[in-house]
C-alpha cells in the first residue's frame, strides 16, 4: 500500500484543482492520499475503481473519494474522457458554526455509514456542481484578493450540498461527532496546530494529542509532511504573517503577536530565513508590484 501513496503538499496547497483530458494525459493509476477528492465528468465515460468497487462515471456526474481511499480512473470504453477535479485537505475546513461538525468529522462519519460517493447528473445539477468546478479552476489560475476564501466557500457549498443529499438518504447527522479533539492522528493533527498558531505550542504536547511518543510522532510527521513539526509550525506562522502584511496595515509588533512569534525580532529573523527579505521589505515590494 505504501507504494501507492501520493504525497500532497498540504502546507502550500491545501486545495488543488485540475482538468484531466486523455488526449494529453495518461489514465490515473491506482493511488491514495490523505486529501479528499471530487471528480466531475465533462465528457466521455470513465471507469473508476475505488477501494475495490467499480463505478462508471458519465457526463454531469460527480464522484467523491474519501481521504485514504485507493482509487484509479480510466476510460470505460477506450474513448476520450474529460473531467475536472478538486483535491482538498479536510483538516483545513474546520467547524464554522456552533452546530455543524468539521469536514474531517463529517467525511469520517459518512464513510463509516457507507453513504453514496457517486452522484447522478440530476443531483449534481441541483448542487450547481459544474459552475462550482469551473469557478474553482478559474480562482486557482488567479491570485486575487480573497482567492483562498473564494475557493473554500465553493468547496463548502459542495461538501454541505452532499451532506444534505446524505441526510435525505437517511444519514443521522446528529450522531456525527461535533469535533475531532479525541481522534487526532498524523493525517489531521495540523487541524489542531493551525488553530493554535498564536499560542506557545510544543511538539511534545502535539505528540501527546496523537497518543504517540515524541520520537515516533516526529518521524511520522516528517514522513507525512516532508519537514519537522517545529518547521511546519514556523512556516505556517510565516504564511499567516504574509496575509497580514499583504492585506492589512498592522505594524510588525501586532503581526508578530497574532502569529505566535515570541517577539518582533524573532518574527523578522524567521521571515528573512524563509522569504529572503524582511517583513517590511516584503510589504513594500508587494505594494509596488500591485
Amino acid at each position: 500500500m505504501s507504494s501507492l501513496f501520493e504525497k500532497q503538499d498540504s502546507l502550500n496547497s491545501p486545495i488543488e484543482t485540475f482538468v484531466f483530458d486523455t488526449d494529453r494525459m495518461e489514465p490515473v493509476r491506482q493511488h491514495w492520499h490523505y486529501f479528499a477528492e471530487l471528480i466531475y465528468m465533462f465528457e466521455g465515460k470513465a471507469e473508476i475503481i475505488c477501494d475495490g468497487e467499480t463505478y462508471i462515471l458519465r457526463p454531469g456526474e460527480l464522484m467523491l473519494f474519501y481521504p485514504s481511499a485507493v482509487h484509479s480512473i480510466s476510460s470505460a470504453d477506450d474513448a476520450h474522457i474529460h473531467f475536472a477535479g478538486i483535491k482538498f485537505d479536510p483538516v483545513k475546513f474546520p467547524d464554522t458554526s456552533g452546530y455543524a461538525p468539521s469536514a474531517t468529522a463529517i467525511l469520517r462519519y459518512a464513510h463509516s455509514e457507507g453513504m453514496q460517493i457517486r452522484f447522478s447528473a440530476e443531483q449534481t445539477e441541483k448542487l450547481g456542481c459544474r459552475d462550482i468546478m469551473n469557478d474553482c479552476i478559474s480562482e486557482t489560475e488567479k491570485y486575487l484578493y480573497g482567492r483562498d476564501i473564494m475557493l473554500r466557500s465553493q468547496i463548502y457549498r459542495l461538501i454541505f450540498g452532499i451532506v444534505r443529499l446524505w441526510i435525505a438518504a437517511g444519514l443521522d447527522i446528529n450522531r456525527c461527532p461535533a469535533g475531532t479533539a479525541d481522534i487526532y492522528g498524523i493525517e489531521n493533527i495540523t487541524e489542531y496546530i493551525d488553530s493554535r498558531l498564536d499560542e506557545n505550542i510544543r511538539v511534545s504536547d502535539i505528540a501527546e494529542k496523537c497518543h504517540m511518543s515524541y520520537s515516533g510522532f516526529a518521524a511520522k510527521f516528517r514522513d507525512q509532511y516532508g519537514m519537522s513539526c517545529k518547521e511546519y509550525i514556523e512556516r505556517m506562522r510565516i504564511f499567516k504573517a504574509e496575509e497580514y502584511l499583504l492585506f492589512t496595515d498592522h505594524d510588525l509588533t501586532f503581526i508578530s503577536q497574532k502569529t505566535g512569534f515570541s517577539d518582533c525580532s524573532h518574527f523578522i529573523r524567521s521571515f528573512r530565513k524563509y522569504r529572503g527579505v524582511t517583513p517590511k521589505q516584503f510589504r513594500i515590494k508587494q505594494k509596488q508590484q500591485n
